[in-house]
């Protein structure tokens, strides 16, 4: 019998959940065993993953598992150096030279587990088959945008939040944008056409926002882009890869620029492959931007759990993209899953001892 065993989320400001109540009962009738760890704050509360007909257990118990036990979660695991022994499903944003990535894969590799990555669950043609994209691209315009307001108030933007639900956000944000006083900025997107660039273009476009949207037509061409300098606010929604061009190179913080905002809604500063070299961090919920320069601003919005913001409506979207893929976990050396363990394979391979 397959076991899932749904973790609870140890990192602060993560209610999302890769799976809801609805999902754990159609897994149960498949013959599946899946259990649940306590949270306080997932968005879906326990009681109705009890009632869909899951094991629940403390928070954290995941350490002492069974052996054959699938470990599902979303974020980072505990910083503690636990040697991982079990097969582990989540976001280890280990393939792409960040050195908390290594670590990782140290410990899977000290413990012989084994990570199967959601962002590398992909179909035949290499698509993923479930991604947060469109929520984060909506947060992470409105975080950006945010910042913008705060600048023409001169300060930095302050701490951000959750949200119940969309509709919340866009009348903080509205109200916001109007206390200025000023027309909407004008704003560009590049990877309009994907999911987090949709997201991203919806929320300018509900905002009110002039937007450019980019895509790999206007970038194949490898730069420089002084177009993305004359704007107010610059939307990366393109993920850091091997040949990805520099969208904003360091001298960019040179004064003489439109630009005042950068939401990197990819968010992957560490990775080798970043296309934005002014910044070197990323940013979070207590500290939405940093500033790189000062005249005139140029401030860094980089929080890379964004879809957290909107908890209800990513979790249960990503929830319903994933489900037929978890439904193939009898199977897991097989089809989607079998990619996966195979990249995880091949980058293990790379880590230093």
């Amino acid at each position: 019998m397959t076991h899932l065993w749904v973790r609870a989320e140890s990192r602060s400001n993560e209610d999302r959940v890769g799976i809801t109540p609805q999902g754990v009962r159609d897994l149960i009738r498949r013959g599946f065993k899946v259990t649940v760890e306590e949270s306080a704050r997932r968005i879906f509360p326990t009681r109705d993953y009890a009632a869909a007909g899951a094991e629940i257990v403390t928070e954290g118990a995941w350490r002492t598992a069974p052996p054959d036990a699938i470990i599902f979660g979303l974020k980072e695991l505990p910083d503690d150096g636990m040697p991982l022994a079990h097969r582990h499903v989540m976001f280890g944003h280990a393939f792409k030279g960040q050195p908390a990535g290594q670590d990782l894969l140290r410990r899977f590799r000290q413990g012989g587990g084994r990570l199967y990555d959601l962002e590398y669950l992909v179909d035949e043609d290499g698509r993923r088959l479930a991604a947060f994209g469109y929520w984060a691209g909506y947060a992470g315009a409105a975080v950006s945008l945010k910042c913008w307001a705060a600048q023409q108030r001169g300060t930095i933007c302050g701490p951000v939040h959750p949200y119940p639900d969309k509709d919340s956000l866009e009348s903080e944000l509205r109200a916001e944008l109007d206390a200025t006083g000023l027309i909407r900025p004008t704003a560009i997107v590049i990877g309009a056409r994907g999911r987090v660039g949709r997201g991203a273009s919806d929320l300018c476009a509900a905002m009110g926002v002039r937007v450019t949207r980019w895509d790999i037509e206007e970038t194949r061409g490898g730069g420089p882009f002084p177009e993305i300098l004359l704007h107010d606010v610059f939307l990366n929604c393109i993920l850091a890869q091997p040949g990805c061009p520099v969208f904003v190179p360091a001298e960019a913080i040179r004064p003489a620029h439109q630009l005042t905002v950068i939401g990197d809604i990819a968010c992957d500063p560490t990775s080798d492959f970043s296309p934005i070299k002014v910044y070197d961090r990323t940013t979070d919920w207590d500290h939405p931007a940093l500033r790189v320069a000062e005249h005139p601003p140029l401030d860094v919005m980089a929080i890379d759990n964004l879809p957290s913001m909107l908890p209800r409506e990513s979790s249960s979207d990503y929830a319903d993209q994933l489900l037929p893929v978890l439904r193939c976990l009898d199977r897991i050396d097989e089809g989607a899953w079998g990619r996966a363990a195979a990249t995880y394979d091949t980058h293990l391979k790379g880590v230093s001892e």
